[in-house]
């Protein structure tokens, strides 16, 4: 019992690390040269007077969709947190025999959020991104941690404490 109580913790703590990475690192989008877009900066190319490209950056404040991924990413964030706390606490609060409900309940909720904020980024991508580029590691990491989240969930909600 110990070894699977381990196991799951192990799990949960990559997935926290996988969440963190993807919300907070800045390669949810990589242009060529190497440059590379996060979430919370819109930065756009265009052309000035004398024919040179220029970059123009500014916070996210008009994108309704990236203002949505940003919210779902964080939301996600605040339930692993949270069903990591109520796992802690139902361990070694919680009867025998008891199931680990609430914190399985929390880590679906947490992939439901990584999962609907990957896909509006994906969906919307291009209309965010008009130049030339490719989904970075942040996204990946993000699709990553939807599978492993909505398992740890049912994981959770099967779970059984045992003495």
């Amino acid at each position: 019992m110990s070894l699977l109580l381990v196991a799951v913790s192990a799990l949960h703590i990559l997935i926290l690390i996988l969440l963190f990475v993807a919300t907070l690192d800045k390669s949810w989008w990589i242009l060529p040269g190497n440059d590379s877009l996060n979430l919370w900066k819109e930065c756009l190319a265009h052309l000035n007077q004398s024919s040179q490209e220029v970059w123009e950056c500014k916070n996210v404040s008009e994108s309704g969709w990236l203002k949505a991924v940003q919210a779902l990413m964080v939301m996600s964030l605040v339930f692993c947190c949270l069903s990591f706390i109520l796992f802690m606490f139902q361990l070694y609060n919680m009867k025998r025999g008891g199931l680990f409900y609430a914190t399985g309940l929390c880590q679906l909720c947490t992939s439901v959020s990584v999962f609907t904020g990957a896909l509006i980024y994906a969906i919307h991508a291009n209309d965010f991104h008009q130049t030339a580029g490719s989904f970075g590691y942040c996204f990946a990491l993000a699709w990553v941690a939807f599978p492993l989240a909505l398992a740890s969930g049912i994981i959770y909600i099967h779970l059984r404490k045992r003495e």
